[in-house]
């Protein structure tokens, strides 16, 4: 989704030649008669086209995630885009077939969203809460999951854990689904009661 965006910046030596024009020929024309203003104005103005064309701006290029035209909305995007690079990493790291194909579906809608909402940043506002929040906190979790099972991590509360992220990804997945077919049928998705049992899950595990 990377774009090369393109930014001209006007030379300056056009304006400094017309500017020396005025100085040389202040110095030797009579600039307080009109012939010889209208003739040292006509002279910069020339010299400034001449320079203008044999100095033309400087093209720079860069690199940006996402160019909607509003800042906020690149921004978002962004953020939501390292958080998808994010659980596509976790992703390889479980080994839980079942849990790995819904992080997949997660990716999967994440990205779309974003395709989504890169095209018509208008649909932004509807994605707030989804990129502010419910992305941030799944992630968040998995983070969690992928530490213990990595670490070997033992015991009635981390099993408690893992058990729930395992039975519930699904309805996440489900409900990341859900935003992305908000935005093609217009209209904003409350994902607060489809996400509840994840924020439920976090606060009562103390990883919220």
């Amino acid at each position: 989704m990377s774009k090369i965006i393109k930014t001209e910046k006007p030379s300056v030596l056009p304006l400094l030649a017309a500017g020396a024009v005025w100085l040389v020929l202040g110095l030797v024309l009579p600039l307080y008669r009109l012939w010889a203003l209208v003739l040292t104005a006509a002279a910069s103005v020339a010299v400034y086209a001449a320079a203008k064309r044999l100095c033309p701006p400087q093209v720079r290029e860069y690199e940006v995630a996402f160019h909607t035209g509003v800042d906020d909305v690149d921004q978002m995007l962004e953020a939501v885009q390292k958080q998808l690079e994010t659980l596509h990493t976790l992703n390889d790291a479980i080994p839980d077939e079942g849990l790995s194909a819904s992080m997949t579906r997660m990716e999967k809608a994440g990205r779309s969203i974003l395709e989504v909402v890169e095209a018509d940043p208008k649909k932004a506002k509807q994605i707030r809460r989804f990129a502010n929040y419910y992305l941030p906190d799944a992630v968040g979790v998995l983070q969690q999951y992928a530490t213990m099972a990595r670490q070997g991590v033992r015991g009635e509360n981390a099993a408690s854990v893992k058990a729930q992220v395992e039975h519930n990804a699904e309805s996440i997945a489900t409900a990341f689904e859900n935003q992305l077919d908000a935005l093609y049928a217009a209209e904003s998705l409350d994902l607060s009661a489809d996400l509840e049992v994840l924020q439920n899950m976090m606060k009562g595990q103390g990883l919220g």
